[in-house]
This record gives structure tokens, C-alpha cells and sequence, in this order.
């Protein structure tokens, strides 16, 4: 590890960005493994139970404009502080309900406090670091995020072993991380681009120029990739090659624990290499995962599928919220992430839709081969970067 990167590690600021990342993730992976408890508590089908995760992440899909504005005209803590008490305050309030009602309407709460969090932190870093330390602090929030994909089920799961509501006691750290990002995450806001006229007008004719559109594009993309063909289509892929579901488990686990290793040497790699050639480089490795996958005969086969996608995630992510910061600039850069992050969640829903439209006419195995057409528009996309 290289001296800058091990003072990259030790900058607090960076250290609470790190909290506002886990927070991000929190409030789906922790609760997802004491729904089917939750359910039985409350006295709801599976079917009415699914609306705790559908409310929770409703408010993102029309409110993540409104905070990059406010973050950009008002200032990234002015708005993260807030949502931070807001989704903490939800949460906890969650543990206490009896009614599953009222626990729609605290999960709506709390999903408008989550939706600021998944993109200050991308905004904040690119205000705070410029050049290869930004490119390293991306890739380090980026591994972050997946570790916490890959611990929060297992402590949510265990949480839920006591109580269907204990996993909701995880949203109290939200508190601690919003005194910390007072006292460490206090610098200018961006200059504003004059009135809000002005500023509209700017921010939409910077989403419309060529390179912001393909990076929109990428990103949706790379999570139809992720919640379609991967997370939708893998497993049952693995079930029909006669693979058990505790090998099942332990594979798809490799893809994020790749994503992790991989984002974690991003700053490293992109001394080598030009972060156009990282994306492209994913791109082939989803590609190569689309062609395999399909036609996985073996445990070994598939260890491979699950590294190439991990390696191609482990790459895209990072590169994308690289370049997305350094084309913004600081006074766009809120509404420009969260316009990101709409696409990013945009992905998580076409994915799923979109496999099983495929599998339901053409089958599984066609299904996959028909998502091969991704990875090339993909490509083209990058040819406009």
C-alpha cells in the first residue's frame, strides 16, 4: 500500500463517508432476512410483506432529483445531516410499532431520509478529492458498499433470531454519523450557478450533452446486468444444473466478494490504466459471464461465471462514479449524481422484468443469450465518452 493511499485511509472525512455508504444500504439488506417473521408478527401475506421494502424505496425513485438540487443550492450537510436523522428516527420507530400500517408509513419515512445518502456520498467525495485520490476514495467507498451487501443479511438474519424487529435497531447508527459528518464534513458549498432558473438550465444542458447521457446509460446497463441475469437468472440456472442451495449461496457470494477485492485496487489499477479502457475491459467481462453462465455443467464452471461478473462490477462501478463526478461540475454535481442513481435503480427494476419476460418465451438459457446484447450497447455507449 502506497503512502497516499494509507493516508487516504486514515482522512476522517473519509471515514464518514464510509458511515453514510453503510447507512445507504442498510435499510434493504438488514431487513430483507426478517421479512418472512415480520410477516407472521403482523399477521400479512408474503405477498403484502414485500410492500416494507417497496416503501422504503419508493421515495427514491421521485425525490433523488429534489435532494441533488437542495445539496447543490443549499449545501451537501445541510441536506445529509437531515436525511440522516430522518432515516434513523424512522428506523427505530419501526421497532416499536405493532401495526403493519403504521410500519408502511415509518418505512416510507425512512426511504425519503435513505434517498440522500446513496448520493452525497458519491457528490461528497468528488467534492473533497481531486485526481488519483479521488479515483482511490471511489473505489474504497465502492468496496464498502459491497462488504456491506455481503455482512448486512447475515447480521440482519441473526437480529431477526430474536425479535422480527430487532434488525431495524441498526438504523441508531445513523446518529453517530451525523454528528460526525458535523463536526468533519463542514467546507464550502459549491458556488451557485445564479438564479434557480439559471442553475435548471445549466444542470439540463449538461445531462443532455453526449458523454453524461452515455454514462446514464452505462449505469443502467451494469444493474440490469446485476439484478436481471446475475441475481435472477444465476440461481436458477445453478438449481437446474442440480447445484444445492447452500453451494448456491456460497457462489453467489464470489461475484461481490470479487467486486470488493477488485474496487479496493481501483486507485492502483487506474495508475496503469486509463479508466475508458477499465470500463471497457468490464464490458468483455460481462460479455464473457453471459456466454458462460448458460452453459454452467460444474461447481468449477461456475466459480468462473461468478468471477467474471464480480471483476466486471468490481471495475464498472467505481470508473463510472469517477467519471460522472469529474464531468460534473461542484455546483451540478448533486443533481448530476442523482440523476445517476435514478438510472442505478432504474436497473434494479428493468433487470428482474426484463429476464423473466425472456425466460417466460424463450427459456432460461435463451434468456441469458438474449441479455448478451447488453455488454455491446454498453461498449457503444463508451465510444461517446
Amino acid at each position: 500500500m502506497s503512502r497516499e493511499s494509507d493516508r487516504l485511509y486514515r482522512d476522517r472525512r473519509l471515514l464518514v463517508v464510509f458511515g453514510v455508504t453503510l447507512n445507504a444500504i442498510m435499510g434493504v439488506t438488514s431487513i430483507a432476512p426478517a421479512l418472512p417473521a415480520m410477516a407472521r408478527a403482523l399477521g400479512v401475506g408474503s405477498n403484502e410483506i414485500a410492500l416494507v421494502i417497496t416503501a422504503f424505496t419508493l421515495p427514491g425513485a421521485f425525490l433523488a432529483p429534489l435532494v441533488g438540487v437542495l445539496s447543490d443550492r443549499y449545501g451537501r450537510v445541510e441536506v445529509l445531516v437531515p436525511s440522516l436523522l430522518i432515516f434513523g428516527c424512522a428506523g427505530l420507530a419501526c421497532f416499536f410499532v405493532k401495526s403493519f400500517e403504521l410500519l408502511l408509513v415509518l418505512r416510507f419515512l425512512q426511504g425519503i431520509g435513505a434517498t440522500g445518502l446513496g448520493i452525497l456520498n458519491i457528490t461528497i467525495i468528488g467534492d473533497l478529492f481531486a485526481g488519483r485520490r479521488r479515483t482511490a476514495a471511489l473505489g474504497y467507498n465502492a468496496s464498502i458498499l459491497n462488504a456491506g451487501s455481503m455482512l448486512y443479511p447475515a447480521i440482519g438474519g441473526l437480529l431477526a433470531s430474536i425479535g422480527w424487529n430487532y434488525p431495524f435497531l441498526l438504523s441508531a447508527a445513523a446518529f453517530p454519523v451525523a454528528i460526525l459528518a458535523l463536526l468533519h464534513l463542514r467546507y464550502p458549498k459549491p458556488r451557485g450557478a445564479g438564479g434557480f432558473r439559471e442553475y435548471a438550465s445549466g444542470a439540463l444542458n449538461l445531462m443532455r450533452r453526449k458523454r453524461m447521457l452515455a454514462l446514464f446509460t452505462i449505469t443502467l446497463l451494469a444493474f440490469v446486468m446485476l439484478y436481471g441475469p446475475y441475481l435472477t437468472c444465476m440461481p436458477l440456472i445453478l438449481d437446474e444444473r442440480g447445484i444445492g442451495s447452500r453451494e448456491i449461496g456460497a457462489l453467489m457470494s464470489l461475484a461481490p466478494l470479487t467486486t470488493v477485492l477488485v474496487s479496493s485496487q481501483f486507485g492502483r489499477i487506474t495508475r496503469a490504466y486509463e479508466i475508458k479502457r477499465l470500463v471497457g475491459t468490464a464490458c468483455i467481462f460481462y460479455l464473457l459471464f453471459v456466454a458462460i453462465a448458460p452453459r454452467v455443467s460444474s461447481v468449477e464452471t461456475a466459480i468462473v461465471a461468478a468471477l467474471l461478473f464480480g471483476a466486471a462490477h468490481g471495475l464498472n462501478l467505481p470508473s463510472i462514479h469517477s467519471l460522472v463526478v469529474s464531468l460534473a461540475p461542484p455546483e451540478y454535481r448533486g443533481v448530476v449524481t442523482s440523476i445517476n442513481g435514478m438510472m442505478l435503480r432504474a436497473g434494479q427494476t428493468i433487470g428482474p422484468v426484463l429476464v423473466a419476460l425472456l425466460a417466460g418465451s424463450l427459456g432460461l438459457a435463451n434468456a441469458f443469450y438474449s441479455i448478451a446484447l447488453l455488454p455491446p450497447l454498453m461498449l457503444l455507449a463508451l465510444l461517446a465518452l
